[in-house]
């Protein structure tokens, strides 16, 4: 199948179609919306749903290749912020605090990227690995980790007025920040569910399966849908802060990350569907665990930066032109 096929393929997908229509309705500020505490339990389930398939799968045995895989996973997630913080410092002029929080959102992992590219490599008829859940998981802190090193570092530079502003308040303890983003909710219930389901196994897999699969992708159209109005509208709100060359940022970040991922990919010699997976986790950005620890560890920050470029660009960029693109080099180089 060629990268065109591949593309078609992946935007024609009704997930994909419904995330557009997201971003449509809110361009023409329409009030569609979904109830907070739906588009919640959407998640929710979705992390549940791959965290149990993935266990499930797991429970058919463990090879000893997924060691070296987590390691990898690791080492990405907390290179990423390190090489995304000096492009920023050489190619915008946002300020070194701004360049920090926004590096650690590009270490760590969308998981409804992820959630996204594994159905789409899936309908692609690819078999991924279930151990590419614990990879996704190992993926979060070593990004929250290398933020805070760069959090440091940026203090003991020349302080900002922002800096200044906030300077009477204590920092938090470091303890609470990774605690805070180690037990953070989507995170330990992705865990939990890939444990339930390597205990589990098939056999636990066999009555829950309509609940599990049969209608994964129709939550997931619903979800995508809710994603791609909270993007739309958060363009539409935030776009001042954006300028040319942090939306560049936005868009080549992704790609340097799944090509260092592709590397990795290839030493490790995973197949088709688990390096296209790797890429994808390398290029995604966090816009959940990670917004939670910076506004602990960098209170004086944007978020509004961080998370309108993560959401705003790099999400989009990746469900519309990422997966397709990461599968298909994934195929050309890892076949």
């Amino acid at each position: 199948m060629s990268m065109l096929d591949l593309a078609a393929q992946n935007l024609f997908s009704p997930p994909i179609l419904f995330f557009a229509l997201g971003l449509l309705a809110a361009a023409v500020r329409s009030d569609l919306v979904l109830p907070e505490s739906v588009a919640k339990g959407l998640s929710l389930y979705l992390i549940m749903a791959i965290g149990f398939k993935g266990g499930v799968e797991m429970a058919d045995g463990v090879s000893g290749q997924v060691g070296g895989i987590l390691i990898a996973g690791i080492v990405l997630s907390a290179l990423m912020p390190l090489i995304g913080y000096h492009l920023l410092q050489a190619t915008t002029k946002v300020g070194r605090v701004d360049a920090a929080a926004i590096a650690a959102h590009y270490g760590s992992i969308s998981i409804v990227t992820f959630i996204a590219a594994n159905d789409a490599i899936n309908a692609l008829q690819m078999d991924p690995g279930g151990y590419m859940i614990a990879v996704a998981a190992a993926m979060e802190a070593p990004a929250i980790l290398t933020g805070l090193i760069l959090a440091g570092r940026v203090r003991q530079g020349e302080p900002t007025p922002a800096a200044l502003s906030s300077a009477a308040a204590p920092n938090p303890p470091k303890g609470t920040i990774l605690h805070d983003s180690l037990t953070n909710g989507s995170i330990l219930l992705l865990i939990g569910a890939f444990a339930i389901g390597w205990v589990a196994g098939p056999r636990g897999m066999e009555p829950l399966e309509p609940f599990f699969v049969d209608i994964f992708r129709g939550v997931l159209c619903l979800f995508l849908l809710d994603m791609g109005l909270t993007a739309g509208r958060g363009l539409l709100s935030q776009y001042k802060v954006l300028n040319p060359a942090l939306i560049g940022f936005g868009v080549y970040m992704p790609l340097i990350g799944a090509s260092i991922g592709l590397a990795f990919a290839y030493l490790l010699g995973l197949s088709v569907a688990d390096g296209a997976l790797l890429m994808t986790l390398a290029a995604s950005a966090s816009y959940i665990a990670v917004p939670a620890a910076m506004k602990l560890a960098l209170p004086e920050a944007r978020p509004a930066l961080s998370l309108t470029l993560s959401l705003g660009v790099t999400f989009p960029f990746n469900l519309l032109a990422g997966i397709p693109l990461y599968a298909a080099v994934a195929g050309w180089a890892l076949g």
